[in-house]
């Protein structure tokens, strides 16, 4: 089986043999690790002044990284971000990816009209809007489900694009931004409704958030995402405790702590890594990874080592 075809069987919850399927949804350590450009630190703002060669060239050198990424580490999916600058380069970066590599890996993208957690400057607009002009935000939260559903069928194919990663965060470390009753009223439908078309579409979904998810995972869940995505112990998020609670109705993507890769001591990274892999890997429906991406800062040494305690353990028999 194809890597592909085994990461599919894990968001199935399907039995599988073999090493758990392993991705990350960032990785940016490339200068420290193949010291070369990641790719969402690559300009496109000459993008109009180019050749079609020098588009070519350009849009090959993003693909051979996210493959050498992929291959280097063994992750079984691709997660490629947005090209800013360039309309269509995620898709051309896809179509890219897929030429180069076949049906190796899983590819994905971002697909998520949620609302999300607003930045510092927009918060307290954003907030009183949706106490003081409920029927407009709804219509807005609705407008950007048309959007996105517009967007992926004018681009994608299902012979090019596996799944969408839904990348809005909803949660803070201790509580989600929306409380349980808001977010039923701005959020809940529409998740579901891209959810639907998504899988209408023939696609995947792995919805993504990180910190306290759990007074809104009943109603995540209940949106129907074939996977959730990363399960954030700085937010208390326990991958026994949802194992036990929804294991049966989504697969589950991560929990290994971030903080401890990066200011933890190497005995106290083992032992999560280990325990991230005990918990998730029982009955199927897990994918490995870490609890947010490999962002930079984190030292490449760490997500080595998980990475080596992953190839030798994280095996079902």
């Amino acid at each position: 089986m194809t890597k592909r075809e085994i990461f599919i069987k894990a968001l199935k919850r399907e039995p599988i043999t073999g090493l758990v399927p392993h991705f990350e949804l960032v990785f940016y350590l490339t200068m420290e690790a193949f010291g070369r450009v990641h790719p969402c630190h690559v300009s496109f703002y000459q993008w109009n002044q180019m050749s079609d060669k020098e588009r070519n060239l350009h849009i090959d050198n993003i693909a051979d990284m996210y493959i050498t990424i992929a291959e280097h580490y063994n992750h079984f999916a691709i997660f490629v971000q947005g090209v800013d600058g360039c309309p269509d380069g995620t898709q051309r970066v896809l179509s890219r990816i897929r030429e180069k590599s076949g049906d190796k890996y899983f590819l994905m993208m971002h697909g998520d009209p949620t609302f999300s957690i607003p930045n510092g400057t927009d918060m307290l607009d954003f907030s009183t809007q949706l106490y003081e002009n409920e029927a407009g935000m709804k219509a807005l939260a609705a407008r950007r489900v048309e959007e996105y559903t517009e967007q992926i069928d004018k681009c994608f194919n299902t012979g090019i694009l596996d799944g969408l990663a839904l990348c809005a965060d909803y949660c803070f470390n201790v509580n989600p931004f929306f409380s349980p009753d808001m977010f039923s009223e701005f959020v809940t439908p529409y998740l579901a409704e891209i959810t639907k078309r998504y899988h209408d579409r023939g696609y995947y979904v792995i919805k993504h958030t990180d910190g306290n998810i759990m007074p809104i995972i009943d109603q995540m869940v209940q949106c129907g995402p074939d996977a959730l995505h990363s399960l954030d112990p700085q937010g208390g998020v326990s991958l026994a405790e949802v194992k036990r609670l929804y294991g049966d109705k989504v697969a589950l993507c991560g929990n290994v702590n971030c903080a401890l890769l990066q200011t933890g001591t190497e005995e106290e990274c083992i032992a999560d890594i280990r325990r991230s892999l005990h918990d998730g890997m029982d009955g199927y429906g897990y994918i490995f990874c870490t609890s947010n991406c490999v962002y930079t800062g984190m030292p490449l040494e760490r997500y080595e080592l998980m990475n080596r305690i992953w190839r030798a353990e994280g095996i079902y028999r």
